[in-house]
């Protein structure tokens, strides 16, 4: 049984940080009245704390008062498990955002042995007409 207040716990952590988080956006793009009731109040709670504390605190307090309330609502018995803190990120670097960087150019393959460096490849026109002109010679010596 305790597996499953853990399972529970878990999933209801994870909805009740995304749904927060979405209920946030919305009310600030101006949706507030598009939202669920309870979504309403848990937002109006935490903007009246907000003033109180700051910002990390009082969404801090927010999600975990929707994460008790769908821990409930999703079966689970007894007291709601505190959830593992999240590691505390040391520095800039140890975040998981990536910098954009433009994929390298591809090195170019060192050229075989036998080739000279100064000589040129023929182009393709001056073959093709090459073959015309022989081809135009033969008929005009055999026909």
């Amino acid at each position: 049984m305790a597996k499953t207040n853990a399972s529970i716990a878990k999933k209801a952590r994870a909805k009740a940080e995304a749904d927060f988080a979405t209920w946030l956006m919305m009310a600030k793009l101006g949706s507030f009245e598009d939202l669920p009731a309870n979504a309403q109040e848990f937002l109006s709670r935490y903007r009246a704390r907000f003033g109180e504390m700051s910002e990390a605190k009082s969404k801090t307090v927010a999600v975990s008062e929707i994460y008790l309330t769908y821990y409930k609502e999703m079966g689970g018995t007894g007291s709601a498990p505190e959830p593992e803190p999240r590691p505390v990120l040391k520095s800039a670097s140890d975040d998981n955002v990536v910098k954009f960087q433009k994929p390298r150019k591809p090195e170019k393959p060192a050229k075989a042995a036998g080739a000279r460096p100064g000589k040129r490849p023929i182009p393709a026109l001056l073959i093709f007409a090459g073959m015309v002109a022989l081809i135009a010679a033969y008929k005009f010596l055999v026909g």
